[in-house]
């Protein structure tokens, strides 16, 4: 009987920090992207190299959207697209933290079905496939239910709690922060944290996985309009991304709501 695709993502998750590890704390080549993206070292190149490989063997009618690699136009004919990022969290691993992570998705017809970010370094594997629930090293995790906003506990960077992003005034959470989105999502279904905001223009790669891990937790995904997350889009990019609890998500919307109206 085929793989699932889930299984099939678990694999190449794993083999991808089987490559990665060797590289972290040790001395490697890197550098920065053109116009300002960031950086890229030379694990997440073989990385990526390894995943597109692996992957589309396995699912050659799958189509390929990475961070690391030119993007092709020719997966929007594909009903299913792979969304990867190598490692999320590349400043992190530069710096030899444990918080960066490989993330892997599949989107089939504009939804992920099945997500994996999985964190070597810390050796967290976080799962999930469509109304499967979402799991962490195989144990079963649920989101948040923190019923206020008060004392909830939201995930993000500085510049997202600037008064101009908040019309009903800045909400009464305490702020932390994760280098990797993948990571923050992944928290967030965890119920380590009860939401995670970022308000700039997000790559689908940086969040297709953690967003279903997230649902699948029983969380709420949204852009920052509020409206649902679609993926595979011409510009592989959303209007931020807004996820948490029920009610904390509800409750972050309701400080933006002039901006929403």
């Amino acid at each position: 009987m085929p793989e699932s695709d889930l299984t099939l993502l678990i694999a190449a998750a794993h083999a991808a920090g089987q490559i990665a590890m060797p590289y972290w704390r040790q001395a490697h080549k890197s550098w920065e992207k053109a116009a300002g993206a960031g950086p890229v070292t030379e694990a997440d190149l073989a990385v990526d190299e390894m995943l597109r490989d692996r992957l589309l063997a396995a699912r050659p009618d799958y189509g390929w959207l990475s961070e690391e690699t030119d993007d092709d136009p020719a997966r929007l004919a594909h009903d299913c697209v792979f969304i990867v990022d190598p490692i999320d969290g590349t400043r992190s691993f530069m710096a030899g933290e444990r918080t960066w992570a490989h993330s892997l998705a599949i989107s089939r017809n504009g939804q992920i079905s099945a997500a994996v970010v999985y964190l070597p370094a810390r050796d967290k594997l976080y799962t999930a496939a469509t109304g499967q629930g979402a799991y962490l090293n195989n144990q079963p995790i649920h989101s948040s239910r923190q019923s206020t906003l008060e004392d909830a506990t939201v995930l993000a960077s500085r510049p997202n709690f600037e008064p101009g992003y908040w019309p009903g005034g800045v909400p009464p959470v305490h702020r932390h922060f994760r280098a990797s989105l993948a990571y923050r999502l992944a928290l967030v279904a965890e119920g380590r944290f009860d939401a995670m905001v970022t308000f700039r223009s997000t790559w689908e790669w940086d969040v297709a996985a953690g967003a279903l891990i997230t649902e699948e937790a029983g969380g709420v995904v949204t852009d920052r309009h509020g409206r649902g997350a679609v993926f595979n889009n011409p510009e592989p990019a959303l209007p931020g991304l807004i996820a948490g609890g029920r009610a904390v998500h509800g409750g972050l919307l309701e400080y933006m709501k002039a901006e929403n109206a």
